[in-house]
């Protein structure tokens, strides 16, 4: 299968939470660290959340400064959950989203109706919608060759399961959020430490407060 290149961006505390329990997260970095973070979307052809994050948080996944190119706006969503009333889905023609599902749902209709573009993508083992298989469609039929990852946390951990987290962007605030944060990555299931994930720093940075890490996958010899 074909796929694009997969960058994985987060913004956390020094603990690597990037919310607190109650889900409160504004502001966590600083604000030349956000405005780096916006630019780093214009250089993506498209940016990526969850279902989660798109439903709750409402985003509009936007540079949000005057003169950057706006990637398309991608959505992992099994079942289809995104409102036809959220600020993706009002905003559909002006800047490209795409509802990644199981299958196309009657539900869906009326988001096709406002722009969105549904693919269908069926189910993994697990009865999650098929990230590979989306991954696929999205570089094959709709030319998304750099995607970049925001969030949350169970999809960036679904991404890096399955191996096609090529670049981490990593934006660290100088705080502690503690154990009942939100964590940046969620649960991997490891039990071997010889089964870890590895990623190589290339580059760390200062920006005001915070701390701009890069890193890239380390390459299996």
């Amino acid at each position: 299968m074909a796929r694009p290149q997969i960058t994985l961006k987060i913004a956390s505390s020094l603990d690597g939470k990037i919310a607190l329990s109650n889900g409160q997260s504004e502001w966590i970095t600083g604000e030349q660290a956000r405005e780096h973070g916006r630019r780093l979307r214009s250089t993506h052809d498209a940016i990526c959340v969850g279902a989660n994050t798109a439903v709750i948080d409402n985003p509009q996944l936007t540079t949000r400064l005057s003169g950057l190119k706006d990637p398309s706006r991608i959505i992992f969503d099994t079942s289809a959950r995104l409102s036809p009333q959220s600020n993706l889905a009002l905003t559909a023609r002006d800047i490209p989203v795409y509802l990644v599902t199981a299958q196309a749902r009657p539900a869906s209709d009326r988001l096709e109706s406002l722009g969105v573009i549904i693919i269908a993508a069926g189910v993994n083992d697990a009865g999650h919608v098929d990230i590979l298989r989306g991954l696929d469609l999205l570089r094959r039929r709709h030319g998304v060759i750099s995607l970049l990852l925001e969030g949350g946390g169970i999809l960036a951990a679904s991404f890096i399961k399955l191996g096609v987290v090529d670049i981490i962007e990593w934006y660290r605030a100088s705080m502690v959020l503690g154990g009942d944060g939100r964590s940046a990555v969620g649960d991997l299931g490891l039990s071997d430490m010889a089964s870890v994930y590895k990623f190589e720093r290339v580059s760390i940075t200062e920006l005001g407060p915070d701390i701009h890490e890069r890193y890239e996958r380390r390459q299996v010899s």
